[in-house]
């Protein structure tokens, strides 16, 4: 059984630093692209970031050059390095795993954790 579980929210200041990490577990055959998304109450969920097995990169405008995601060796664990915080990055942050394809079902759909709240606030 598949699952993804974020962690590394929290509450910080403005300015401060988080790094969220995104683990994904179970029987995998693939995963097209691992994504960051976040939704603030009130809001549309939105694109952060995301990184596909290529290693194509993309960040939505407002966190670039704020944000970094990357992988770690494990290519099923990706982080989200979030610097110069802002009051208007408060938000629920989730894990996709996008396209990911089970090796039971070989089937390809998204798979989405939880989510992580982050609060930047003084």
């Amino acid at each position: 059984q598949v699952q993804v579980v974020e962690s590394g929210g929290g509450l910080v200041q403005p300015g401060g630093s988080l790094r969220l990490s995104c683990a994904v577990s179970g029987s995998i055959h693939s995963i097209y692209a691992m994504e960051w998304h976040r939704q603030a109450p009130g809001k549309q969920r939105e694109l952060v970031a995301s990184i596909d097995s290529d290693n194509k990169i993309i960040y939505a405008e407002s966190v670039k050059g704020r944000f970094t995601i990357s992988r770690a060796n494990a290519r099923n664990t990706v982080y989200l390095q979030m610097n110069r915080l802002e009051p208007e990055d408060s938000a629920v942050y989730f894990c996709n795993a996008a396209h990911l394809v089970p090796t039971d079902t070989m089937l390809g759909s998204d798979y989405w954790g939880q989510g992580t709240q982050v609060t930047v606030s003084s």
